[in-house]
């Protein structure tokens, strides 16, 4: 196991592997994603404060990434978002806040457009809600992939890379964490699926989405976030493109719920509690859902 060796782990079953998630709590659902290249563990400290407002929190991992199945041959951000989509429906405590980080963000953008019926609320940190730059800085970009994230460098070389993006404050467990994401990385077949990502990458297929994303959001974005060139303009952008409420987190770069958890959680949950009750119907805990997992059952 990649991640925190207590928390309980469940896997739901995909066309082509396995998506590992922790659930813990009860209550309303609020379904998390992390960002390309990064863990279940960077909202370790943002879920204990849900949990014990009374919410039901689950944690997916990205296709090949910590404790999911390496065997996924389609990567982005809808194919992510499908992911989160059969994850709500697979708990049957639906509809879901969806919390998205990064990619992760532009995921849960593209599945409350596409199941609006599932999504009641997004949370959208540091989002790629359009793609940056041109298509033929997309295609330099993919070979320069190829490069910087094979063997024996490209874990080290992430791992670099994501301090370099975490600008401004930083979380305590800031090096803990890194060195998770390195291990994780140098497992087998770990850095092809993160390469395979990178390369298919491609968030025009959000933009494209966005008037129909309905759902209430909140967005956050460090204000010294080095991937936008003018976070500030991106966040106006962002809340302006779906009607969001925003916040310019200080001092922070592109991982907000890591960086500044003490930012991030209260304006959480005072986005959740200011959302319309959800139906009788959600909640739940993490021992319904193991129990309802079948091939995706509990797994230490």
């Amino acid at each position: 196991m990649t991640n925190n060796q207590s928390e309980p782990l469940a896997f739901l079953a995909r066309p082509e592997g396995n998506i590992a998630y922790s659930d813990t709590g009860a209550g309303p659902l609020v379904v998390a994603v992390p960002g390309m290249g990064d863990l279940r563990s960077t909202y370790d400290d943002v879920v204990p404060a849900l949990v014990a407002a009374g919410y039901r929190v689950v944690v997916a991992d990205l296709r090949g990434h910590g404790d999911s199945d390496t065997t996924f041959r389609t990567h982005g951000d809808d194919a992510t978002g499908s992911d989160l989509v059969a994850l709500v429906e697979h708990l049957g405590a639906g509809p879901a806040v969806l919390v998205g980080n990064s990619m992760g963000a532009s995921a849960s953008a593209w599945a409350a457009a596409e199941r609006p019926d599932l999504v009641r609320g997004l949370v959208l940190l540091s989002p790629y809600l359009r793609q940056p730059g041109s298509p033929g800085l997309q295609k330099v970009m993919g070979v320069a992939y190829r490069v910087l994230f094979a063997r024996p460098w490209g874990a080290a070389f992430w791992s670099s890379f994501y301090s370099s993006i975490s600008k401004g404050r930083r979380s305590p467990r800031h090096a803990e964490h890194v060195a998770a994401i390195r291990r994780s990385m140098s497992e087998p077949g770990r850095l092809r699926s993160f390469r395979d990502l990178a390369i298919a990458l491609d968030h025009s297929v959000v933009e494209a989405r966005l008037p129909a994303v309905k759902a209430p959001a909140l967005a956050l974005v460090g204000s010294v976030d080095p991937d936008f060139s003018d976070p500030a303009a991106e966040l106006a952008w962002i809340t302006g493109a779906i009607d969001a409420r925003g916040v310019l987190v200080p001092d922070v770069g592109h991982y907000p719920q890591h960086q500044a958890p003490d930012v991030v959680v209260p304006a959480v949950l005072e986005f959740l509690a200011a959302l319309p009750a959800p139906p009788a119907t959600a909640g739940g805990t993490a021992t319904d859902t193991a129990a309802q997992a079948g091939d995706g059952g509990q797994r230490a």
